[in-house]
């Protein structure tokens, strides 16, 4: 059904008056190639599973976008970024994630907290945190970094996924003293964490040296005596089953 010509135009969005017929139309800017592909990487991510498509259109695009504004050219490299991320993982290839994320950012320090964050989690979550303790660790003490609003955010989750799971006591204590981001009730908790923490790591070395000290005592100088002992047990074990002749159950 056509419009009736004779009605005005609705005023465009953002506008103080309506458009009049003799002004030109300002058409908006089409989108760079830059983010017409990144639509598509996630669209192959997302809806078409495609992984390693969604990976190589992430790989085409990254190197191009010195062409874009900085602004632009930032935002688009980092959700590129983390559309890769996703793929690698999505493949199996979470390993290979910090290298290929370092290729376009060159160090560590310039990472943005977003990619950064999905490192710490995806490598955390592997049960692999050490490969990212460097990296995390460079980008906090970056007089750059401290100054954005993620730096919180990000150093809680280095103690929480990073440093606190590897013992790495020392590095979380001077982190917490060090940060300006944490408030003096939240840097009270977390070093109380962290003597907690060292507190249970001096209980389990007493433990590992006990259990060396037996294994050391079980060396083929001992064998003879820890043999008596398996037989002595051995016997102990055949009276007590044949006095209650308990069933044994699968």
């Amino acid at each position: 059904m056509k419009s009736d010509s004779s009605t005005p135009a609705a005023p465009l969005r953002g506008l103080g008056v309506p458009l009049r017929s003799s002004e030109p139309v300002c058409a908006a800017p089409a989108p760079s190639a830059a983010v017409v592909l990144l639509e598509e990487a996630a669209d192959f991510l997302v809806v078409h599973l495609d992984f390693g498509a969604a990976l190589q259109t992430c790989e085409r695009v990254l190197p191009s976008l010195a062409n874009l504004d900085a602004a632009t050219s930032l935002e688009v490299k980092c959700s590129l970024c983390v559309v890769g991320i996703q793929a690698l993982a999505e493949m199996n290839r979470w390993q290979e994630v910090l290298s290929w994320v370092l290729q376009y950012y060159q160090v560590p320090e310039k990472l943005p907290p977003k990619v950064l964050e999905l490192c710490v989690l995806l490598y955390s979550k592997m049960q692999e945190p050490g490969a990212v303790l460097e990296a995390v660790s460079a980008w906090l003490q970056d007089p750059d970094n401290q100054d954005l609003p993620e730096y919180r955010a990000l150093a809680e989750l280095h103690l929480q996924r990073v440093l606190l799971p590897l013992g790495c006591l020392s590095e979380a204590e001077e982190l917490v003293v060090g940060s300006a981001g944490f408030s003096e009730e939240e840097r009270l908790d977390v070093l109380q964490a962290i003597s907690k923490a060292r507190q249970q790591q001096k209980h389990h070395c007493s433990g590992s040296e006990e259990a060396q000290k037996l294994n050391q005592e079980a060396s083929p100088s001992s064998l003879p005596f820890v043999c008596k002992l398996a037989q002595l047990f051995h016997r102990i074990q055949e009276t007590v089953f044949s006095l209650y002749r308990l069933p044994i159950h699968d």
